[in-house]
């Protein structure tokens, strides 16, 4: 028979198991940390010098958990009958503002993330390269086209702030995630120029390394930079505090040969956002090679065959894909190939300027760089 006290029982052993159920080690559901969040990747073409058949014009975006799905395009600059289309140079992107800017030769445009329309199209004296934005996304540092300084432009309007003159043949630009210094890299000089960003004005040099400075990043505490330079196939480490050249470090067991772009061995380095692994582009073997970047000098730890020669190497915020310019997609755990970028069309998608950009709410909420920063501060 049912009696008061048995129901009482009952009740009592069904509260205690659940609470051991709750308490108890083991498997738990997993709790997403946002369940409206989407990673997207945007690529921006021709993002290998002017080429269209390696993803044609515009902004590319993949969705990165779905295989990074070609999700859309996005019109950027306009084809015009009889030239050739603007290759881009750059891409930037900052989610405190909403914006993401892309530069070619000819001018920078800035873009709405969220209503993808152009904000504004701007010209400035000697062209655009590559440029880099600061960590408020307030100011820009635009170098000219290979020519003699960078522009600081304002985020909001494209208004020019000043100029910084450096005769290094403007190129590669870092600004330091501390939101302080910008790093100016000149493919004509082997000095690295450091400037303030308060004062636009350059504070000190590191170097001289062993050649001209290409491609290049930093650590996230900005003691370190990693700098390819011509005519070594490897990199070389410099120390930010005391302006000195460190190490040289060359790939051992590959020999250079010729490259199809940019004249130089190796074009492309990052960091993962860790820092425990440095990642390095290697033209004529078509490869990326991996190096322990806990120990200095890095040590070479593995090599990835691509399906192209690799101008360019970055990372996702989180560091879980790497992404060569040479469209695939590789897990940074695993060093598996797991996904190559494709157009609506199915094209093979190519491009040197590319990140990701992660949006909650339909807002953006965090963007990376295209750089390969390090994220340890």
């Amino acid at each position: 028979m049912i009696t008061r006290r048995s129901l009482a029982f009952a009740a009592a052993l069904a509260a205690g198991a659940f609470a051991a159920a709750v308490l108890a080690p083991g498997p738990r559901p997993l709790q997403a940390a946002a369940d409206d969040e989407r990673r997207l990747l945007y690529v921006a073409s021709p993002g290998v010098r002017n080429y269209v058949e390696y993803g044609g014009v515009g902004l590319l975006v993949f969705d990165i958990a779905h295989g990074h799905r070609f999700v859309k395009r996005i019109p950027t600059f306009p084809e015009v009958a009889g030239k050739e289309p603007e290759n881009v140079k750059g891409i930037v992107a900052s989610a405190r503002t909403g914006r993401l800017y892309v530069s070619t030769p000819q001018r920078l445009g800035a873009f709405d993330l969220v209503t993808e329309k152009m904000l504004w199209s701007r010209t400035y004296e000697g062209g655009c390269d590559r440029m880099a934005i600061s960590p408020d996304g307030k100011q820009l540092y635009v170098p000219s086209f290979e020519g003699p300084h960078w522009t600081v432009v304002d985020g909001a309007t494209g208004n020019v702030l000043g100029t910084i003159v450096t005769n290094s043949g403007a190129h590669n630009t870092i600004y330091g995630p501390g939101g302080r210094l910008a790093y100016l890299a000149g493919l004509k000089s082997p000095m690295l120029n450091v400037a303030d960003g308060a004062t636009r004005r350059v504070i000190k040099q590191v170097g001289p390394f062993g050649n001209a400075i290409r491609p290049f990043t930093v650590n996230g505490s900005e003691t370190l930079v990693f700098v390819n330079v011509n005519a070594l196939l490897g990199f070389e480490v410099g120390d930010l505090q005391t302006g000195r050249l460190l190490h040289r470090v060359e790939v051992d067991g590959y020999k250079q040969g010729p490259v199809k772009r940019h004249g130089c061995p190796s074009h492309g380095i990052g960091l993962t956002p860790d820092e425990k692994e440095l990642w390095l582009a290697d033209g004529a073997n078509e490869t990326v090679h991996i190096f322990d970047a806990t120990v200095m000098p890095p040590r070479q730890m593995a090599s990835i065959k691509l399906r192209d020669q690799p101008g360019w190497v970055t990372f996702g915020i989180d560091g879980q894909y790497a992404y060569p310019s040479t469209g695939e997609v590789i897990d940074t755990r695993t060093r598996k190939i797991v996904a190559t970028l494709a157009d609506e069309t199915g094209r093979a998608v190519q491009s040197e300027k590319l990140l990701e950009i992660v949006f909650s709410g339909g807002r953006p909420v965090r963007a990376g760089d295209q750089f390969g920063l390090g994220a340890r501060r």
